[in-house]
């Protein structure tokens, strides 16, 4: 139930993103939900081996090459979907940075709440 939840919470961001940058479009929910698919399947896989092995770069630059990685993930996803499309790579990396954002704060408000414990 989670993973389906995270999925509808990633696809929503998306489409966020696609109303606020510039450059990204997303042409409707369904191409979302796919878009938010692909793009985690690449993290998982590419994204993954792309931070590991720039982790010293992505150390030296404070995380701001983190940010670059995902951009290349979502001109990659880009490429390879229709209904996703982001323009150039300016709108990719401002697209990583909003999309991160705003898939953060989602994911802090859906998640389930853990009751107080009292000892």
């Amino acid at each position: 139930m989670r993973l389906l939840l995270h999925w509808v919470v990633s696809a929503l961001s998306l489409l966020f993103v696609a109303y606020l940058v510039p450059g990204v479009r997303v042409d409707g929910f369904g191409s979302a939900l796919i878009a938010a698919a692909v793009i985690g399947i690449i993290n998982a896989t590419l994204g993954l081996f792309l931070k590991v092995i720039s982790l010293p770069i992505i150390v030296i630059t404070f995380g701001v090459f983190w940010f670059v990685i995902n951009a290349l993930v979502l001109e990659l996803a880009s490429g390879l979907l229709r209904g996703f499309h982001v323009a150039n790579f300016g709108a990719a990396f401002v697209g990583a940075v909003v999309l991160s954002l705003v898939s953060w704060i989602l994911h802090w408000l859906v998640r389930p709440r853990r009751p107080a414990t009292t000892y």
